[in-house]
C-alpha cells in the first residue's frame, strides 16, 4: 500500500466532476490506484489482486493481475489526472485476468485546469477463459478544451469470457479525443464496446472500435453515440471481422449535431471471412427532435438549456 496525502486529497476532489466521491480514493477498504501526472500516490491490494505499478519521467506503467477464480464484490477504482494547466501523462498498463475470475474496474480521470495537457494509455487486457471483466471510465476535461486524449487498447477475450468498457466523457471541454480500442475475441467470447461523448467548441473526436471474432459463436458489439455541438468534429469508425462460424458482430453509431458548423461522420467496415458468420451495423446521423426541444420550452426552458437537457438523457 502507497499513499500520499496532501496531493491525493487534491486529486480526489478534482474527481468529483468526474462522478467519483472522494471516499472512493480515501477509503481503506477500496482496492485501487491513484496516478496524478508522474506520481503514485495511492496503490492498495486486496485478496487475489495484485497492482504492480512504477513511476516514469511523464507518468506510471502498471500490472494488475486477478487470480484465477477469484471473484471481487467490490469494484477496483483507478484514478489518473493532471491538475496544473500543462503537462503530458502517459500511463501503460496490463491487465491479467485469471480464469473464471470475475472483476469489475471504475476509472476516472480528470485534467480540470488544462490548457495544454496531453494524457496517453496504452492498455493491454488479457481475459483469461471463462472470466468476466468490466471496465467503466469517466472524464471531467474542464472548460478551456485545452486537452489531448489519446488512449489505445489491445484486448483479448479467452473462451467463454466476457468484456465490456464504458468510455464517457460529457462534461467540460473534450478537447481532442483519439480513441483506438482493438478486440480479438476466442470460441463463445463475447466483448462489448461503448463510447459517449459530448463535444463542444471547437473540439476534435475520433473513435474507433474493431472487433475481430475468431472464434465460433463468439459475438461483439461496437456501440458509439456522439453529440457535437458550435464547430465541434467527429468521426466513428467501427470495424468488425467475422472469422469463424455462427460469429455474430453489431456496430451501432449514432452522432446527433446541435450545432449549424458541427460536422459528423460514420464509418462501418464489416468483413465476413466464414460465410456461417453475421455482422449487421446501424448509423444514423441527425439532430435533435424539434417536438422534444419545444416541449422543454413550454416548461421554461430555453432553447439551449432544452438541448442540453436532451442530449444529456441521450449520454446518460
Amino acid at each position: 500500500m502507497l499513499e500520499t496525502s496532501t496531493e491525493l486529497g487534491d486529486l480526489s476532489r478534482a474527481m468529483e466532476p468526474a462522478g467519483a466521491p472522494p471516499a472512493l480514493l480515501l477509503h481503506d477498504r477500496f482496492a485501487g490506484l491513484a496516478v496524478s501526472h508522474n506520481r503514485i500516490l495511492r496503490r492498495r491490494e486486496i485478496p487475489g489482486l495484485r497492482i504492480e505499478g512504477e513511476e516514469t519521467p511523464q507518468g506510471a506503467r502498471a500490472r494488475i493481475t486477478v487470480e484465477p477464480g477469484v471473484h471481487l464484490a467490490q469494484p477496483v477504482h483507478l484514478c489518473f489526472g493532471v491538475l496544473p494547466e500543462e503537462g503530458v501523462q502517459e500511463i501503460v498498463s496490463e491487465f491479467e485476468i485469471g480464469e473464471g475470475a470475475r472483476v469489475s474496474f471504475v476509472a476516472h480521470c480528470s485534467f480540470p485546469n488544462a490548457v495544454r495537457v496531453e494524457h496517453r494509455m496504452r492498455a493491454r487486457i488479457h481475459v483469461g477463459r471463462g472470466a468476466w471483466m468490466e471496465y467503466s471510465e469517466t472524464h471531467y476535461h474542464g472548460p478551456q478544451g485545452g486537452v489531448e486524449v489519446l488512449p489505445v487498447a489491445h484486448i483479448r477475450v479467452g473462451e467463454g469470457g466476457f468484456y465490456r468498457s464504458a468510455f464517457k466523457l460529457v462534461e467540460g471541454s473534450a478537447g481532442v479525443v483519439r480513441l483506438d480500442y482493438v478486440a480479438e475475441l476466442e470460441r463463445e467470447a463475447v466483448c462489448e464496446l461503448d463510447a459517449k461523448v459530448y463535444g463542444k467548441g471547437r473540439d476534435s473526436i475520433v473513435i474507433r472500435e474493431s472487433l475481430a471474432l475468431n472464434g465460433e459463436n463468439a459475438r461483439g458489439l461496437a456501440k458509439t453515440r456522439i453529440v457535437a455541438s458550435d464547430q465541434c468534429v467527429s468521426e466513428v469508425i467501427g470495424e468488425v471481422t467475422g472469422n469463424a462460424p455462427y460469429a455474430r458482430g453489431h456496430v451501432d453509431c449514432v452522432e446527433i449535431l446541435t450545432g449549424p458548423q458541427a460536422r459528423a461522420s460514420a464509418i462501418p467496415k464489416l468483413l465476413v471471412n466464414d460465410q456461417r458468420a453475421k455482422l449487421t451495423h446501424e448509423a444514423a446521423i441527425g439532430s435533435v427532435d424539434k417536438k422534444q426541444i419545444e416541449t422543454l420550452m413550454a416548461r421554461g426552458l430555453s432553447e439551449a438549456e432544452a438541448v442540453d437537457v436532451i442530449v444529456r438523457g441521450m449520454l446518460r
